[in-house]
């Protein structure tokens, strides 16, 4: 299987900011596995809590909402260069920056690694166009909730959904902040795309690598996607 995954930078830190090196190394581990089996992935990482540091700093000293991005998506690729270290020759040797990059690289059998690309793009829209890119088959979100939620889930009542539809994530997702830095599960701009090329994905949580693994074995992980 071609798959795209996207790691939130949030799963890389614990409270403190402190680089999680055990996950790294889990996930790395995951990832080793499913590429000997012959599945092709490309990972895309997010910013994660140093990135939001960063970018409410510099926010802070008066920086556009543009250079907050720039510093979202370098702290972002700085997160997948941790991600490669512990890959090693399987990962393909530089951190992909463009699409035109992802074309190429793509095409050597390595475990292909991103961060952000532009500016006002989170990593979700990032990880949902490489899927488009590469016509990959399912697109897996990890993060650290256990899937979509009709509501907030730290509201009382809320309620797991195993299936969502596109327009129901849509109005799920509508009250998220869109500056660097603010995004959520999806923002509309990863929405859209999923949306227009019908792509196959999962939201899931990603605290334990090993649902990774579980989701590729068919066992049923968090919240899947669906299109009319």
């Amino acid at each position: 299987m071609r798959a795209v995954l996207k790691i939130g930078g949030s799963l890389l830190y614990d409270d403190a900011g402190e680089v999680l090196t055990d996950r790294i190394r889990r996930y790395a581990d995951v990832i080793l596995g499913l590429s000997k089996e012959g599945h092709q992935l490309v990972i895309v990482v997010g910013g994660g809590k140093p990135a939001r540091m960063f970018i409410e700093a510099a926010r802070e000293l008066g920086a556009s909402e543009a250079q907050c991005d720039w510093i979202g998506i370098k702290m972002a690729r700085q997160n997948a260069e941790l991600l490669g270290a512990a890959l090693g020759d399987v990962a393909y040797p530089k951190i992909v920056e463009s699409l035109d990059e992802l074309e190429t690289a793509i095409q050597y059998g390595k475990v292909v690694l991103m961060g952000g690309l532009i500016p006002a793009q989170s990593t979700n829209a990032v990880a949902a166009v490489a899927a488009e890119t590469v016509g990959a088959e399912r697109l897996f979100n990890a993060t650290n909730v256990d899937g979509v939620y009709d509501k907030d889930p730290k509201l009382s009542g809320a309620k797991k959904l195993d299936t969502v539809k596109i327009a129901e994530l849509r109005s799920i997702l509508s009250a998220g902040g869109t500056r660097a830095g603010e995004y959520k599960l999806f923002d509309p701009v990863a929405i859209r795309v999923v949306e227009r090329s019908k792509i196959s994905a999962v939201i899931f949580d990603g605290r334990d690598p090993e649902n990774l693994r579980n989701i590729f074995e068919g066992k049923k992980i968090g919240s899947v996607i669906v299109h009319e």
